[in-house]
């Protein structure tokens, strides 16, 4: 199929296996690659090797610049796939140029300057939802928080909402992996900016009785068993967007998100916080202005070069509990094929009436991501998302218009071309 024309905006780790995945696909016209290192970009379209690819410079703070991009390639969608600092001027110059745009992070948060343990203040989205009303109106879709984490995690509460209980006491988002990175002590598998934001500022949870709500970092431990050998590790409250998006569209009495830090990565982040590293407005030094947290991103690892050192695989996932429906029927059908795993249980779990406790999760390997496409398994995971959304909305299977999250969109579609389209299985683990 062909009209469509996307503009990828970043060519670090998600942007690279995005470009990866989608030259796999033919639901595009073309893709830009764009950077504000325009090597990268360029030699990321050179490393795809095909001719609907090409690279170019472009500053993701100015907003002017993303509309003169649009038009020059005459964009109808916009991937944004850097750190979320920069969502506003890419959603923005989206917007102006009549583009269609997509993220898998929303825009930030600010924490309540009085109580920010206690009550929510600018939540994650904010800024994006409070101008839904003006995309709808010129006809434009902002598809927010479709990465796997947000993104495939909504998904799976859609299709748990619409297809497995008839009434959803919880839907907690648990994320956990057992990758390690040889030779560092230390080395984020992601944006270590990104991480600092989600992990440092207030954790957000829903409840229907109070709304949105915060706690503190790293609070409610919980040891989680996660599938395919990963297993037992210890979550935490951690600020995300499946918080603020979920209850929007799924009718629930409670969600939350967790994930599996670590100890010794839970003191780092204090230790950057104790000692202010983790500030974002710039600081003298010498004579020069710069960022502290921009400091600490520079003293580490690319992530997206990790590959090649890293081992083990992680999983992203949703715990769902309430009452099941009579039918756990759905499209798409046994683990490994992206059929759902029963537990092998025939009866009384999850009938009409009665409890039900499921959670479903998609595994990335490293081993397998390296060797199909040479990028790292968080990173890859992240980007498979968009990818599929974008093939949605090209075919028509997916459309709408507004700020919307991926739980506005029927998730059987989605599941059905992940697991047809691009060959990744997704589990359903049942509990007695």
């Amino acid at each position: 199929m062909t009209g469509m024309r996307v503009l990828a905006i970043g060519s670090g780790g998600v942007g690279t296996s995005a470009a990866l995945i989608a030259a796999r696909r033919d639901f595009y016209e073309s893709w830009v690659c764009a950077d504000y290192d325009v090597a990268r970009a360029r030699g990321l379209a050179e490393r795809v090797n095909d001719r609907r690819f090409t690279g170019i410079a472009l500053d993701a703070s100015d907003e002017s610049a993303v509309v003169e991009a649009c038009r020059a390639h005459g964009i109808t969608h916009v991937l944004n796939v850097v750190d979320p600092r920069f969502n506003m001027p890419i959603f923005n110059g989206a917007f102006a140029a009549g583009a269609h745009y997509l993220d898998t992070a929303m825009s930030l948060s600010r924490p309540h300057p009085e109580r920010p343990h206690e009550e929510a203040f600018i939540k994650l989205g904010d800024e994006q939802f409070d101008r839904s009303d003006a995309w709808a109106e010129r006809g434009l879709l902002a598809l927010c928080g479709i990465g796997v984490e947000p993104g495939l995690a909504d998904v799976f509460a859609r299709y748990a909402a619409d297809h497995l209980f008839a009434r959803i006491d919880e839907v907690g988002v648990r994320d956990g992996a057992n990758l390690l990175v040889a030779g560092y002590d230390f080395a984020p598998s992601f944006s270590i900016w990104t991480t600092i934001e989600e992990c440092l500022n207030p954790p957000v949870i829903w409840e229907r009785e109070r709304g949105w709500f915060t706690t503190a970092p790293f609070s409610e431990p919980e040891v989680f068993d996660f599938p395919e050998g990963i297993g037992p590790v210890e979550c935490v409250n951690v600020e995300h967007e499946e918080v603020l998006l979920i209850p929007r569209w799924i009718d629930c009495q409670r969600v939350t998100f967790k994930y599996g830090i670590g100890d010794e990565f839970i003191e780092v982040l204090k230790t950057l916080h104790k000692l202010g590293l983790d500030r974002t407005d710039p600081v003298d030094v010498r004579g020069g202005r710069v960022s502290p947290r921009d400091v600490v991103a520079a003293c580490l690892p690319d992530p997206a070069g990790l590959g090649d050192l890293m081992s083990g695989k992680t999983c992203a996932g949703t715990w769902v509990t309430g009452t099941g429906k009579p039918d756990r029927g759905g499209s798409a059908g046994p683990p490994g094929t992206g059929k759902p795993d029963r537990g092998g249980s025939a009866g009384p779990p999850g009938s009409d009436g009665q409890p039900r406790e499921v959670y479903l999760y998609h595994v990335a390997d490293n081993e397998w991501t390296m060797r199909e496409y040479g990028t790292q398994a968080v990173t890859w995971q992240t980007a498979m998302n968009p990818v599929i959304a974008l093939d949605l909305l090209a075919s028509g299977a997916w459309s709408g218009v507004g700020v919307l999250g991926p739980e506005a969109f029927d998730a059987v579609p989605y599941l059905d071309l992940m697991v047809e389209g691009y060959g990744q299985s997704w589990g359903l683990r049942e509990s007695a």
